[in-house]
Order: structure tokens, then C-alpha cells, then sequence
């Protein structure tokens, strides 16, 4: 039986929480290495995988339409800061406190896709933004006696740019760009860019950090992949409380392989950020009694 577009954009999404919690937790991985030789293994993989793809797949290289570039390199540079950011948080934060400050995107993909896209919130949708923002001051604790403080401002600034990058996916896709394409153009794009930063700051590394870097890669390109299909085939506001799955998987993997449990505080965030996600996901379906009418 044949999967409603709806349904196949969950599945997509969710897939994609797996592939960027495996991203992170392989990022953490690597060791102390600079953020931009791992975003730069991050990116070329990505790029190469996309390449393989048009190619089987005989997609044009070029944008759709040229009035799409703009939409394309948007979405590179706050994809590219969005990335940068969070593996930052991740080098420096718990998994799960990295993750959630990043899934904040899909509260800032709200804002953004009215500003971008027009397509205006509810009521109820902006209740939940604020909600989040406020649940999210409980992972960031901001106070000068919290170590981790500007680490963890980082990680919520990515999930902003995160945010405004995913609008541009679907921007992107909305106006006739093949999903692949998108992937190729973000990834081949920011290894370009990094490349000379990458340079730079190189530092020697080992067969075991090498392959926690590919392997990081392989996973990232698997989440880009899966989240562009996901926006393809559904509104944001519609599907976006299934990107928090990822924060199981981050828990999960951070606890299983750095024996990480996070503190009271940021499990209050959690649940007060997820909670906030929920009420807009059931406002959405039209599954609260105080849905306007």
C-alpha cells in the first residue's frame, strides 16, 4: 500500500534523527580536533555521496531555475553555521543538551517560514515557540557560575541558523529543485569553504579519527538526504515534533558510549521543549478541543 506523502515525511524525518544523533556521537568520537577539519570531512563526504546520486540519476547539475540560487546559497551559509555551531556544542556539551539546543530549529523554522514563506502561525504555534524558548533557558542555565555557558548559546544560536536553513530546503524544493541536487550544492559548497580553513588548522590524526570522520560523514549525508525528503513531502509545521526522536538517540548513544546523564535542569528542558513541540503537533493535526475555528 502506498505511503500518503504525510506519512512517508515522518518516516523521512525520523530516519534523519538517527543519521545526525550517529553524526554527533561520531564527532565526539574523533577527539580533540578542530571543528573545521571535521566539518570539512563532514561536507566532502556529503558532497561525494550527492555526486554519485545526480550522477546515477542523471540529474542536471544546474539549479532548476537560476532564480533559485539565492534560495541555494542561503541555505549554505546558515547550513554552514548552523554545522559549525553545533559541533561545537558537541565537543563541549552533553550529547542530549547539544541535540536539544539544536532541535530548536523547528521553532525557528516557524518563525522563519512566515517571515520566508508566508505561511503564517497560529496562535497555538507561537505559544509553543515561546514555550520552547523558555525551556531551552534551562539547558542553557545562563549565569556566570555555569561553565558551559557559551558553549551551550552556541549550540541555540545553531539551532536558529538551522532553522532558517531548513525554510531555504523547502524553499528550494517548493520551487522545482531536486532534493539531491540541494545535498550536492550545500555539501560541495561548504567543503569549498572550509577547505582553506581546513588547511590552516590542520592536525595530524589518526586511522581511528579518520574513521570516525567518514563515518560522520556517510551519516550526515544520510540525514541531509532523509530531512530534504522530509520537507519535500510535507509542511515543516506539520512534521517537525518527529525531529525531536533525535534526542532519544543522542541520550541513548551519549549515555552508552560516554556514560553522559544530564542534570536535572536540562531534563526539564527537555520535557518542556518537547511538551512545547507536541501541543504544536497536535494543534496542527487538528487534535485539541481549542483548535479556532
Amino acid at each position: 500500500m502506498k505511503l500518503k506523502s504525510k506519512n512517508r515525511a515522518i518516516i523521512f524525518l525520523i530516519t534523519s534523527a538517527f543519521f545526525f544523533a550517529l553524526m554527533n556521537a561520531f564527532v565526539r568520537l574523533s577527539g580533540d580536533l578542530p571543528t573545521f577539519q571535521k566539518m570539512f570531512f563532514r561536507n566532502l563526504i556529503a558532497a561525494g555521496i550527492a555526486l554519485i546520486i545526480l550522477l546515477k540519476n542523471k540529474t542536471s547539475f544546474k539549479p532548476y531555475n537560476v532564480k533559485n540560487l539565492p534560495f541555494l546559497l542561503l541555505r549554505t551559509l546558515f547550513g554552514l553555521l548552523g554545522v559549525f555551531c553545533n559541533f561545537y556544542a558537541v565537543d563541549h556539551l552533553l550529547l542530549s543538551d547539544a541535540s536539544i539546543l539544536n532541535k530548536m530549529s523547528p521553532f525557528f523554522v516557524v518563525i522563519f517560514s512566515f517571515l520566508i514563506l508566508k505561511e503564517k502561525p497560529s496562535f497555538i504555534q507561537i505559544l509553543a515557540v515561546a514555550g520552547a524558548f523558555f525551556g531551552a533557558l534551562f539547558v542553557i542555565k545562563p549565569s556566570f557560575q555555569n561553565t558551559d555557558l557559551l558553549p551551550a548559546l552556541i549550540g541555540f544560536f545553531g539551532g536558529a541558523c538551522a532553522g532558517v536553513a531548513y525554510t531555504f530546503v523547502r524553499k528550494c524544493t517548493l520551487c522545482g529543485e531536486h532534493s539531491a541536487y540541494v545535498v550536492f550544492f550545500f555539501s560541495s559548497a561548504s567543503t569549498l569553504i572550509t577547505l582553506p580553513l581546513f588547511i590552516v588548522n590542520y592536525e595530524p590524526m589518526s586511522l581511528y579519527q579518520l574513521v570516525m570522520l567518514l563515518l560522520a560523514g556517510v551519516s550526515a549525508a544520510g540525514g541531509q538526504f532523509m530531512i530534504t525528503l522530509a520537507y519535500k513531502n510535507a509542511p515543516s509545521k506539520e512534521i517537525s515534533v518527529y525531529d525531536f526522536s533525535q534526542l532519544i538517540f543522542s541520550a541513548g548513544l551519549g549515555f552508552v558510549l560516554f556514560s553522559q546523564v544530564p542534570d536535572l535542569y536540562s531534563v526539564i528542558g527537555y520535557v518542556i521543549i518537547i511538551l512545547m513541540a507536541v501541543l504544536s503537533f497536535l494543534y496542527n493535526n487538528k487534535l485539541l478541543w481549542f483548535k479556532n475555528k
